[in-house]
Parts: C-alpha cells; sequence; structure tokens
C-alpha cells in the first residue's frame, strides 16, 4: 500500500529553504556544512533549534501570507511555543505528525477527504463512523486515522467555534465528543499492523493518551496565531 500523506514524515530532513532560515536565524557564527550535517544525523540538534526563543520570534513577525518557511515548519514552531516543556522523543515525534496534518488540513478539501484526491468528502464523524465499520481491513486503517485527524484538528483550532455552536446554538456535539472521538480512534488505528508499517504506532499511542494535552495546545495555538 502506498504510504498515506499524513504519514509521509520527513523528520530530521527539512526542506532546503527551511534549513536556510533556521541557520539564519542562529545567533552569531554558524559553520553552515558542520550544522547541517548535525540536523540530518541528531534529532535532538535540529528539535532544541524548533524549540529556540528566537525562531519562534522570527516566524511569530513573519508575514503569514508570505512565509519565509515552508507551513509544516510554521505550525511545528507555533506548537511548541503553545506547549512549552521538556519533551522526550516521543512527544517530538508526535509533534512533527501534528504539524504535518495541520499544514495538509490547511487545504479545506483535503480536511474533507478520507485519502488525498477521494472523490467522497465527509461533514461529519457519524458518516465517517459509518465508512470505518464497513471498510475492508486497510481503508478501515486510514479511516480510523482520519477520525482521529479530523477529530484533533477540530476539537483543538475549531474548539472555539465547537464551543459557540454546543452553547448557544444547541448543537449536541462539544469538545467532549470530539476528545473521545479521537482518542478512541488514535488507539484502535496505533493496533494495526499498518500502523507499524508507516512508523505511526508509537505516534498514535502518545496521540490517543495525551490527546487532550495535544488538543489544548491546538487551541491556545490558534487563539494566539491564527485568530487574532
Amino acid at each position: 500500500m502506498q504510504t498515506p500523506d499524513f504519514a509521509q514524515l520527513s523528520h530530521p530532513t527539512l526542506p532546503p529553504r527551511d534549513i536556510n532560515f533556521l541557520l539564519e536565524q542562529f545567533p552569531g557564527q554558524v559553520d553552515v556544512p558542520r550544522a547541517v550535517s548535525e540536523m540530518g544525523q541528531f534529532f535532538n540538534t535540529l528539535d532544541s533549534i524548533l524549540d529556540a526563543e528566537y525562531i519562534y520570534k522570527a516566524l511569530r513577525d513573519a508575514d503569514t501570507l508570505d512565509l519565509p518557511v515552508s507551513p509544516q515548519l510554521w505550525f511545528e514552531v507555533m506548537l511548541r511555543h503553545a506547549l512549552p516543556a521538556r519533551r522526550n522523543r516521543q512527544e517530538q515525534h508526535a509533534l512533527h505528525y501534528v504539524a504535518r496534518l495541520l499544514a495538509l488540513f490547511g487545504r479545506t478539501e483535503r480536511l474533507r477527504q478520507v485519502q488525498a484526491g477521494d472523490d467522497i468528502a465527509y461533514d461529519y464523524l457519524v458518516d465517517l463512523v459509518a465508512e470505518e465499520q464497513a471498510a475492508a481491513t486497510q481503508r478501515q486503517f486510514i479511516v480510523q486515522a482520519h477520525i482521529a485527524n479530523y477529530a484533533l484538528f477540530l476539537g483543538g483550532v475549531c474548539a472555539e467555534w465547537v464551543e459557540h455552536r454546543h452553547r448557544y446554538a444547541h448543537r449536541p456535539v462539544s469538545v467532549s465528543y470530539y476528545r473521545d472521538m479521537g482518542a478512541s480512534r488514535f488507539h484502535a488505528a496505533s493496533k494495526h499492523p499498518l500502523a507499524r508499517e508507516f512508523g505511526l504506532n508509537q505516534i498514535y499511542q502518545e496521540l490517543a493518551q495525551r490527546f487532550d494535552y495535544y488538543r489544548e495546545g491546538l487551541e491556545k495555538m490558534a487563539a494566539t496565531h491564527l485568530y487574532q
């Protein structure tokens, strides 16, 4: 099976434009060949740079309509700033996954598709659950992953909108609904053989166990940087 777009994780490799930006912001003189080599060989080197305050400030002040880096890198730096902490490897990988997801879902049509290029678009989780139950094994994994990704995005980035509709428009769906749906599907997907094949099983376990942590980080990031 071809690797789905949400599983195409390139960390610690970055596009040249992103690497150049990170090195240009580095305080003091930089041995560029050595720095590029270390970014490629040592996961924690890049991780510490992405957490650096000077990188955050440089991207915070950048024109979001003409970003100097890829959307994925911008989202990752903003999300890391919303979740300041000493990180283990699991969290580092999970943050990279979520940033990749945000970049993909920046295209509205992709948010509504189980896979890129699908003819059918979904607006409601109940319809995705019906698809999950009817799907064959490989498709079921993709649908479970999309339910989890969709729930994390809406329950995090769109949390204020979800709660407003729940409270004032009397809609039955609240943030807790997305939490339960997302955490359960990340857990189910983590057990699927394809999760291990695509290197997602531990990431999905992390997101299932700490769904609220990442959801709250997305809500904070969105309030600070997307809905000003």
